[in-house]
């Protein structure tokens, strides 16, 4: 099998220590172990773990609380993951078919463009597209192309929401048709919820559980939870599919973290959860005005469109260079890592994140101007 070099992930890892500014990531700053433990008697409990194998499903209680994140949704339902991409991994690895396809939404984090090209037939794009609605841009569903993507041949139905690169956010409607497309073509639709409560205005964004009985969420408490050190990802399904995990899980890390998987148990205790989903999210509204000004400050060379969730904003530009090509002279040049358009199945626009101290950011910025005005 023959696995293609995932573009984004492979720079992020190369150069994300080696830059002064590194605007690439897209999460909030971390959390310290001192912030989730409260007290010395936690503190003590948590030291005296003995470092044995934990269940290899997560423990009980954990699955419990991850559950208590959705509707309706049972601890058996659940299975936890090292990190959101081994979520995404395996539930790709277990429903993608050598004769298959895999329909997928673009832009995106393109993990699963790639799975889809090694381990199915092929992948078949589908789009938001940037459109003006009342004097404002916004990234909309093709909900034509979503069916024109969707073939006879198609058995999994990819969808980011919220979206990254974008922020984008799939109206109720939106959301209702793509369950429609999927339930009429029998496929699985996976939908990955990572950045599910980092939302820039109101609440916690409605999840595609249980709207379809072949709905597959995958997350994790890397991006909104901003607790990416943890490793801590996780699978919702029915039940038997939950099983197919698990027997191709026994061939890659058998289990997960018991430290992660204790930590995480805290984290997602309904009202820890929700104190530090607001956390995040309190951190995403205070930086994001300043960076939404200086991108509309500078409208010869950006299109802005403002993100409804995420750390972070992806702006198309107007200049004569590939984005991968602007991405690697700014690393180079200007000691600033963005993650390019066409690293996200895009071209022409760059991707900034922001939730990691707008000071840093806005400098950052400030070398990314001087390079694009250079090349005006």
């Amino acid at each position: 099998m023959k696995i293609e070099k995932f573009e984004m992930m492979r720079m992020q890892c190369l150069y994300e220590r080696e830059v002064e500014f590194n605007l690439s990531e897209t999460t909030v700053p971390p959390l310290r172990l001192s912030e989730l433990l409260d007290d010395v008697d936690d503190v003590e409990r948590f030291i005296s773990n003995e470092l044995y194998y934990p269940e290899s499903e997560g423990s009980e209680l954990l699955r419990e609380r991850i559950a208590q994140f959705y509707m309706d949704c049972k601890p058996e339902n659940i299975t936890v993951t090292n990190g959101g991409s081994e979520a995404n991994y395996v539930t790709l690895w277990t429903l993608l078919e050598p004769d298959g396809r895999l329909a997928c939404m673009i832009p995106n984090y393109m993990q699963a463009w790639g799975l889809g090209r090694a381990y199915a037939d092929g992948v078949d794009a589908f789009q938001l597209v940037m459109q003006k609605e009342a004097g404002q841009y916004r990234w909309t569903l093709d909900l034509e192309g979503l069916k024109r993507a969707v073939t006879p041949k198609t058995n999994v139905i990819l969808i980011t929401n919220p979206n990254n690169p974008t922020g984008a956010v799939l109206t109720s409607a939106e959301m209702d048709a793509v369950v429609d497309v999927a339930r009429k073509a029998g496929a699985w639709l996976v939908v990955d919820e990572v950045y599910r409560g980092a939302e820039i205005q109101g609440g916690t964004t409605p999840s595609f559980w249980g709207r379809y009985e072949k709905v597959i969420i995958t997350s994790a408490l890397s991006k909104a939870f901003g607790l990416g050190g943890l490793r801590t990802g996780w699978v919702a399904a029915p039940p038997k599919l939950i099983e197919e995990f698990r027997i191709r899980f026994d061939y890659l890390t058998c289990t997960p973290s018991l430290l992660s998987d204790r930590l995480g148990t805290i984290v997602m205790e309904p009202q820890r959860r929700e104190s530090i989903l607001a956390r995040a999210r309190q951190i995403i509204r205070k930086n994001l005005p300043p960076v939404e000004e200086w991108f509309l400050k500078r409208d010869d060379i950006f299109t802005y469109v403002r993100p409804e969730a995420g750390a972070f904003v992806y702006c198309e530009y107007k200049l004569p260079i590939n984005s991968t090509e602007l991405v690697n002279r700014l690393r180079v040049e200007q000691s600033v890592l963005l993650t390019a358009g066409d690293q996200h199945g895009l071209d022409k626009g760059i991707r900034t994140g922001f939730g990691y101290g707008i000071e840093k950011t806005l400098k950052g910025l400030a070398r990314v101007e001087a390079l694009m005005r250079s090349l005006k």
